[in-house]
């Protein structure tokens, strides 16, 4: 069901609890935040980081946490459709869904 007569712009309610659900944690939101500049807020990675994102295994170092516990972070943030992921080799890189951010951002918007 849409929030508003514009659904191509809202999130449906369960993508919206999702979304909600996935930044409720302070880890997640950190995440979420210093991926909007990788370059500025993680170590060097082996790609372009502005293009492809940034490997689990820096996110696992700058949150200081465990490989599974960042590997969990980024699913349920992916699950979400907040981040996007970019397979290359045996690595995957996470990047900001910047459309999905703003059609959340929307949402909370005319939510409230």
């Amino acid at each position: 069901m849409p929030t508003d007569e514009n659904p191509g712009t809202q999130l449906q309610q369960d993508e919206l609890l999702a979304a909600l659900r996935a930044l409720s944690n302070p880890h997640r939101l950190a995440i979420l935040q210093w991926l909007r500049d990788p370059v500025k807020n993680f170590e060097e990675q082996k790609v372009d980081a502005t293009r492809y994102g940034v490997c689990v295994s820096s996110i696992r170092k700058r949150c200081e946490v465990s490989q599974s516990t960042a590997s969990q972070f980024m699913a349920t943030l992916a699950d979400a459709d907040l981040v996007q992921t970019t397979r290359i080799g045996q690595w995957t890189y996470f990047a900001r869904n910047e459309a999905a951010i703003d059609r959340f951002r929307s949402s909370v918007a005319t939510s409230l």
